[in-house]
């Protein structure tokens, strides 16, 4: 159900004849969770087992090498440190990423960031992208989001992938756009409305791709046929190379349930498709720029195990945090199918 907008024919942005949306209204907003409920959906006994087994596993290996984590759960496995030291020690052991998912600092002065000049930036991302790349799986991946920065003299608002994308010895597939309708508002330019994911694998020959895990049921003629067949796959449609995910908001009235204290932080459900499609359950899922947690959330709800680095203290805490909740959440939804089933 639409809801209206208040008109207002003296302003012609508040008038039914220009504005779209005060003629026919908005959808209600609705209220966001903490986690998809897919990824609080239970696991069978059997399962939760053998993911303990994995992560119990890797963390008597990581151990010699990395020394104690800051923390480890059913699956999340968080480590507090620089992820180049931290990285350079993992080379030297027998573990291997089966996907790595991190979004990097933009280098565009936030506050877990010291600026460096544009060469700086891209030697330091080099080198972290080729330690990344020499403990993956021969058929893993790798996913980089990446925003937009300035070049000094040569333009304001670069795309980080324009300078990145083979800088690193991986194959690029393809870039995946992610647009959104919130952001920052200009005034001597278009406002950006999107940001870019570049998807990566070691190998162009063997790699692993999902796609049934990610099709797109909302399909506009599902009936279509062509020469007598249907033209659909029936799990749904291939959801393409533009995604549109919501920013994390902000606000009184509209902040999203899934919001922390991190400045920079991308929803669940863009990184949740990523997980399903280039990983497979009691896969090792990497990031590197932890922040607060979303690759870890999403890769443990997926029944994937999750290792990840963070430089600041009190981003790890927020991680911590995140992900404590995100587990008690699962167990009320895992309580509620208890009480489903035993009425029947």
């Amino acid at each position: 159900m639409k809801v209206s907008v208040p008109g207002d024919k003296t302003r012609k942005i508040a008038s039914k004849e220009h504005n779209a949306y005060v003629a026919e209204g908005v959808d209600k907003h609705k209220a966001t969770q903490t986690a998809p409920s897919s990824l609080l959906k239970p696991f069978s006994e059997d399962f939760q087992h053998s993911l303990l087994a994995r992560q119990k596993s890797l963390e008597t290996q990581l151990c010699k090498f990395l020394g104690d984590p800051f923390y480890c759960n059913q699956g999340f496995i968080l480590y507090k440190g620089d992820s180049v030291d931290l990285l350079q020690k993992l080379e030297w052991s027998n573990i291997k990423l089966d996907l790595t998912v991190t979004s990097p600092p933009y280098n565009i002065g936030k506050e877990y960031e010291d600026v460096m000049s544009v060469d700086e930036y891209i030697g330091w991302c080099c080198t972290w992208m080729h330690q990344v790349h020499r403990i993956t799986e021969t058929n893993g991946a790798f996913w980089l989001n990446v925003g937009y920065l300035e070049v000094p003299d040569k333009g304001l608002c670069v795309p980080i992938p324009y300078l990145l994308w083979d800088k690193s010895p991986f194959y690029l597939l393809q870039e995946v756009v992610w647009r959104y309708g919130a952001g920052v508002s200009t005034k001597y330019r278009l406002s950006p409305r999107n940001e870019k994911w570049l998807f990566y694998i070691k190998n162009p020959q063997k790699y692993t791709f999902n796609l049934d895990d990610i099709r797109d049921p909302n399909v506009k003629y599902p009936n279509q046929k062509k020469n007598g067949k249907y033209r659909c796959n029936p799990l749904g449609k291939n959801p393409s190379d533009v995604w549109e995910f919501p920013k994390i908001t902000t606000g009184t009235k509209r902040s999203s349930k899934e919001r922390t204290g991190h400045p920079a932080q991308f929803p669940l459900g863009i990184v949740e498709r990523v997980v399903k499609a280039s990983s497979n359950p009691l896969n090792l899922v990497f990031d590197p720029f932890s922040g607060s947690g979303s690759t870890g959330i999403a890769s443990v709800g997926l029944g994937r195990v999750f290792l990840g680095f963070e430089l600041r203290e009190d981003y790890c805490k927020i991680a911590v945090d995140r992900f404590k909740n995100f587990i008690r959440e699962k167990k009320k939804e895992q309580g509620k199918i208890c009480k489903q089933m035993s009425l029947f």
